[in-house]
């Protein structure tokens, strides 16, 4: 199952009106840093703002509060799963 997370975008490259080139931000969430693809998103986005990530993309930009609630509701999810659900995803 894949699941959109809210990340923080931290940098950004590219040109949202030049599609020759990459555009890609640099996002994370709770210490996990990922480079993302910005093709598809809503909003081109600034530092600082936060963006919902899907396989790769950023899909939606979000409002800050928004997206520190949603944080703490997936915090609070992964708080009640057993630990071998939490690791069944773990790609390392």
């Amino acid at each position: 199952m894949c699941l959109a997370v809210p990340m923080r975008v931290d940098e950004v490259k590219g040109d949202p009106d030049d599609f020759t080139q990459e555009q890609i931000a640099t996002v994370t969430m709770d210490g996990i840093s990922k480079q993302i693809r910005l093709d598809v998103v809503d909003r081109w986005p600034e530092i600082g703002d936060y963006v919902i990530v899907h396989a790769g993309f950023a899909i939606h930009s979000m409002v800050e509060e928004e997206a520190k609630k949603n944080i703490e509701l997936i915090r609070e999810l992964a708080s009640h799963m057993p630990e071998e659900l939490l690791l069944a995803g773990d790609d390392s």
